[in-house]
């Protein structure tokens, strides 16, 4: 049974290296194990210790969800915890979290899980939501389907074909390195959703950013970029799969009329 166990376990880790595209060479030295030493646990002839499995894990990025199943792949006890965050032991990050979204005032801001359902978000987001389908703002909510859906966002983009490139080119890159089912999933619905050119397009602001150009109900245009920050040091799989998108104006015009709409 632990013949079967390490076997999977080497083909999970196989997997994850060809994700990364490297060869079993460039691993093992990365890791400061032998090349034969590696070959040998990718086919199941040697069961890896759980000390190895997270070696190999560190430069192959692989997520701590995954990282458990390699574990438990591998007959060894999962060693990162994964808690809700109504567990009272995560208040820290709760407090952590909702100052976060209170610091951004009146530029939205709102905080996502690793497929892009909504967790929390700050009062200016309700600036960006506000004219969409009812049913797409009914728990579990799903931004990047509210962003591109011709009954959420889409209609008020002035220039969705871009901010679509820019939404399924990142969700592409995201499930070719995530390794997570939902994702290619996700990128395969809303691939079939109206809104013209998926390709990502000519990046602006020295080609760092795309702009997300979102028309109010008064005319007024504004222009905004985002940001993504994850929390790299965590150990807890809730907390690592955890992001907070922020936006922020792109123009001195945006700027002044975000600052009003919170004044």
């Amino acid at each position: 049974m632990s013949t079967v166990a390490a076997h999977h376990a080497g083909t999970l880790l196989r997997e994850w290296r060809h994700r990364r595209r490297l060869s079993q060479m460039e691993l093992a030295l990365e890791t400061g194990i032998s090349t034969r030493h590696l070959s040998f646990v990718e086919t199941g002839r040697s069961r890896p210790s759980p000390e190895l499995l997270l070696r190999l894990a560190d430069p192959l990025e692989v997520p701590l969800r995954d990282r458990n199943q390699l574990l438990l792949a591998a007959g060894h006890a999962p060693v990162y915890g994964e808690r809700d965050l109504d567990d009272p032991a995560m208040a820290p990050v709760r407090e952590a979290l909702d100052l976060v979204l209170r610091g951004h005032a009146h530029s939205p801001a709102l905080v996502v899980d690793r497929q892009w359902g909504l967790v929390a978000a700050n009062a200016a987001v309700g600036l960006l939501t506000a004219g969409a389908a009812p049913e797409l703002l009914e728990p579990p909510v799903n931004v990047l389907r509210l962003s591109l859906h011709p009954d959420g966002l889409a209609p008020r983009i002035r220039n969705l074909a871009e901010w679509r490139g820019h939404v399924l080119g990142r969700l592409a890159r995201e499930a070719a390195a995530g390794g997570a089912p939902a994702l290619a999933t996700l990128l395969a619905e809303l691939r079939a959703l109206p809104g013209g050119e998926a390709e990502p397009g000519a990046e602006r602001y020295g080609e760092i950013a795309v702009p997300l150009v979102l028309a109010l109900d008064d005319g007024t245009e504004l222009s905004l970029i985002s940001t993504v920050s994850t929390f790299g040091t965590a150990t807890d799989v809730t907390l690592a799969e955890l992001s907070i998108e922020s936006f922020f104006a792109a123009d001195a015009t945006t700027e002044a009329h975000l600052r009003r709409l919170a004044g």
